[in-house]
């Protein structure tokens, strides 16, 4: 069974930027220690990228602040975790869920099974969300996600995606 690692925006505007919070911070160096626990084939980073017009998007105006503008600072991953990264796969993703990384991730399991494991941010958005698509493409491949090395919004929405991605069968660990 060949293990692999999404860790799923980890990028400077949820750490620190635009829509940092304290627990995103917190949870930099025990996903860096996560990444390099893994060969770097089996890891697989995705980036929230937006453009310029990110205000008269759907999800600007549901959302204005910008962030994660393509090429800024706030975009990049944070520095600690692209060195965990060194040469993993980086997948650009316009949505919160990405069908790309789940096209990927299904080409992948007619090589192998997959025992696939989530981190990163935000839990109740990004995280639950390629949580929820991987489960529906591959619902025999059990699927993980690592608590402690993910944050929410806030606490209490963290731990509301959690216990909803425990319903939904996607083990909590």
């Amino acid at each position: 069974m060949r293990k692999i690692l999404l860790v799923i925006d980890m990028q400077n505007d949820f750490i620190n930027g635009a829509l940092g919070t304290p627990e995103a911070a917190a949870i930099v160096d025990r996903v860096a220690a996560e990444i390099e626990a893994y060969p770097v084939g089996d890891v697989i980073a995705t980036r929230d990228t937006h453009g310029t017009d990110y205000l008269q998007t759907q999800e600007g105006k549901n959302l204005p602040v910008p962030h994660c503008i393509q090429g800024t600072l706030g975009w990049e991953l944070h520095p600690k975790i692209a060195a965990a990264l060194k040469g993993a796969v980086i997948v650009d993703k316009p949505s919160f869920g990405s069908v790309k990384l789940t096209e990927m991730l299904a080409e992948l399991s007619k090589l192998d099974n997959l025992d696939i494991t989530l981190l990163g941010l935000c839990t109740d958005i990004c995280v639950v969300s390629n949580a929820l698509l991987l489960k529906a493409f591959l619902p025999e491949t059990p699927i993980r996600v690592l608590a402690e090395c993910c944050a929410g919004v806030t606490p209490e929405s963290h731990k509301a995606a959690l216990d909803t991605m425990r319903m939904c069968q996607i083990q909590i660990a």
